[in-house]
C-alpha cells in the first residue's frame, strides 16, 4: 500500500495570529507534526500544503515536502477536505497515486508518531474506510444544554439528561489532530466522516488542537510534561 500524509497549514489564521509558526517549546508549532509524521515511518510522502512562504520554508527545514496551494484554498471558507483533494489531484496528474491518505492538523503538536500509526493502522488493516483520533469529553456530554430563543436553558437531549453516566453509551469527540482514509472512498464521499468510521482514542493531554490563545496556554501546560 502507498500512503501519503498531508499537513494543511495556511498563513491567514484569524483567532490566533500566525499560529502555525508560533514558538512552542523552542520550535515552530508545525515542526512537531512534521516530526511525528516522519517518525511514524509510514508514508511515501509527507507533504505540507500552504500558500505561505514562511510556512513553506519552515516545513522544508524540518524535512517535509511542500505543495503550494492556490489562494482560493487559503481562505476562511476553504475546507481541509478541499485541500486534501487538491493535493491528491495534483499528484495524480503527475502519475502518483496512493491508497491511504492521512491528514494531520499542524496545530496539534502533542500528538505523536504512535498516535499516527495507530490511526492509520485502522484503515490499513481494512477494519474501516475512515479513522480519526478521538478523546473523551471533560464534562458528561449527555447533560449538554442549549440556549433557546428566549435566553433560557433547555436540555439538548431531554431523554438522556437525567440518566447516570454509566447508563448512556460512551461518547467521544474528534480531537482535531489526525485523520486517515481509504482514498477511493474519500474521493467518492469527500469527507473524513464516511460510513465505515472508527476512532483511535487519545488522552486529553495529547489532544489539544491550538486555535485560540487559551488552547496555546493549555498545550504549553501539557507540553512541559510531555516534551521537556
Amino acid at each position: 500500500m502507498r500512503r501519503i500524509a498531508v499537513i494543511p497549514a495556511r498563513g491567514g489564521s484569524k483567532r490566533l495570529h500566525r499560529k502555525n509558526v508560533i514558538d512552542f517549546h523552542g520550535k515552530p508549532i508545525i515542526a512537531y507534526t512534521i516530526a511525528a509524521a516522519l517518525q511514524a515511518s509510514l508514508f511515501d510522502r509527507v507533504l505540507v500544503s500552504t500558500e505561505d512562504a514562511e510556512i513553506a520554508e519552515i516545513a522544508e527545514a524540518y524535512g517535509s515536502e511542500v505543495l503550494k496551494r492556490p489562494m482560493e484554498l487559503a481562505t476562511d471558507t476553504a475546507s481541509v477536505v478541499d485541500v486534501c483533494l487538491h493535493s491528491l489531484e495534483f499528484l495524480g496528474r503527475r502519475g502518483e497515486f496512493y491508497d491511504i491518505l492521512c491528514c494531520l492538523y499542524s496545530t496539534a503538536p502533542l500528538r505523536n508518531a504512535v498516535d499516527i500509526r495507530n490511526t492509520v493502522d485502522l484503515v490499513q488493516s481494512r477494519e474501516c474506510d475512515f479513522a480519526m483520533a478521538v478523546t473523551e469529553y471533560h464534562y458528561p456530554p449527555h447533560q449538554a444544554m442549549v440556549i433557546n430563543d428566549s435566553g433560557l436553558l433547555e436540555a439538548m437531549w431531554p431523554h438522556l439528561v437525567n440518566k447516570r453516566s454509566q447508563d448512556v453509551p460512551k461518547m467521544v469527540i474528534d480531537n482535531g489532530s489526525t485523520y486517515a482514509a481509504w482514498i477511493p472512498e474519500f474521493i467518492k464521499v469527500k469527507t473524513f466522516r464516511g460510513q465505515k468510521l472508527k476512532g483511535y482514542h487519545m488522552p486529553q493531554s495529547r489532544s489539544v488542537d491550538i486555535d485560540v490563545a487559551e488552547d496555546l496556554e493549555l498545550a504549553n501546560y501539557f507540553g512541559r510534561r510531555l516534551l521537556e
